[in-house]
């Protein structure tokens, strides 16, 4: 078991783990229909974020990211849980908003980076008060 800080209270939430290799745009890099990794010079191409538990090492771009997070989560294709290493309040408003407009969102943490190998692949459940049992 592993404590995350928590950043943003959300649906507890279990899912099979999803390391980002690289930074992500979520804006052009995630297709929020398919709730996959879209970027074509992404090296998880093609993975699904949907209902995984999602732990970004940082994030790459504008304020547009926040829109794509909230479409997913208005489409059911939401990751499970929200694993930032460091803290993106841009990214993290679209989780603000969708749960402004009465939305289940999963819970957002901060978890240094150093964690996500041992997290990665593995089935994760988080707890409202980001515990990680593995």
């Amino acid at each position: 078991m592993i404590q995350a800080e928590l950043l943003l209270p959300g649906t507890p939430g279990s899912g099979r783990g999803l390391a980002l290799t690289e930074p992500i745009s979520f804006w052009g890099g995630v297709d929020p229909k398919s709730g996959t990794i879209a970027d074509v010079r992404h090296p998880e191409r093609g993975q699904a974020i949907a209902g995984r538990t999602l732990m970004v090492p940082s994030t790459v771009g504008s304020c547009s990211g926040a829109a794509i997070l909230l479409e997913l989560v208005h489409a059911g294709r939401a990751p499970a849980a929200l694993i930032l290493h460091e803290p993106d309040a841009i990214l993290l408003l679209g989780l603000i908003v969708a749960k402004e407009m009465g939305w289940d969102v999963p819970i957002a943490l901060r978890l240094d980076r150093t964690h996500y190998d041992a997290l990665h692949d593995r089935d994760i459940s988080v707890d409202s008060t980001g515990l990680l049992s593995f």
